[in-house]
């Protein structure tokens, strides 16, 4: 019988790049979508049956888990993948707003582990959390979601130690820059953020703000291809010893081992240097 693995979060991105990689190494793929073009667009790939799955929605989790039991397949993994961006300045964002950040990125992919957990017990499967290198290093402007990140980070290595024993494996993913679509949708609020704001921060902020789209469109320029964010998940999800995480991409690594051992002070400047902030 062929092997079940769950990808949220799969319309684009990393999410798509995973599941057609994994399809063609023989696994039955349910994909996580939002809309029906989406599914309509993934259905026709063999090897991945797309679920209609919003994180944030008890119900359609309860479903898709359902769904997946009912399959029969042996699940091997589930890789929570759904993520947003929510950026602009901490004193600027809504409440509501950084709600939403945790409630897809942190709250949701525990909640989907949580309903998914049961069958990947029972096959020693793996848990897969899809982090990124602000996941471990914050920067100006896109705190809500590296503290989404560093959330993350926290539970996958308390869920690491709980399920010792057990046969589950937890491994965190930290790509560093990617060229997936989720920064180009997180751009689209800076306008209105500016417009809700006093004069004082918006006069404050804009610059940087405006600053800061550019950084992102560079980024997502010039990030690494999802294909070898994919790559890292195979290895996750197939290895007899996968690892507790994975830096993927020639800047996730050095700028983890050798970010996080410098003071405060110099990783601050260092960071907003290449902000272009200073």
């Amino acid at each position: 019988m062929k092997e079940a693995v769950l990808v949220t979060g799969a319309s684009t991105g990393i999410g798509y790049a995973t599941s057609v990689l994994l399809a063609r190494e023989g696994f039955t793929i349910f994909a996580g979508v939002r809309n029906a073009s989406d599914s309509e667009r993934l259905s026709a790939i063999a090897g991945i049956a797309p679920l209609q799955l919003d994180v944030t929605d008890a119900e359609q989790i309860r479903d898709a888990a359902h769904i997946v039991h009912e399959n029969g397949s042996i699940l091997r993994a589930v890789v929570n993948n759904a993520g947003i961006v929510v950026p602009g300045p901490l004193e600027l964002l809504p409440i509501d707003e950084l709600r939403r950040q945790f409630e897809v990125n942190f709250f949701g992919a525990l909640a989907v582990t949580q309903a998914f957990l049961p069958m990947l017990r029972a096959s020693k499967g793996r848990i897969i959390f899809m982090s990124s290198v602000s996941g471990q290093i914050a920067s100006a402007f896109v705190g809500a979601y590296s503290s989404s990140k560093f959330a993350l980070e926290a539970a996958s290595d308390a869920l690491r130690m709980e399920l010792r024993g057990s046969g589950v494996g937890v491994s965190v993913v930290q790509p560093g820059n990617v060229n997936t679509p989720i920064w180009r949708k997180g751009r689209g609020g800076k306008d209105s953020l500016l417009a809700r704001a006093p004069e004082a921060a918006r006069d404050y902020y804009a610059k940087q703000l405006n600053a800061l789209v550019g950084v992102s469109e560079h980024q997502e320029r010039t990030g690494i291809d999802p294909d070898l964010v994919a790559r890292a998940v195979l290895h996750a999800i197939t290895s007899k010893k996968p690892r507790a995480r994975y830096a993927v991409g020639s800047p996730a690594g050095w700028m983890r081992r050798t970010f996080t051992s410098l003071p405060e002070h110099l990783r601050d400047r260092i960071i907003m240097r290449r902000m272009g902030f200073e």
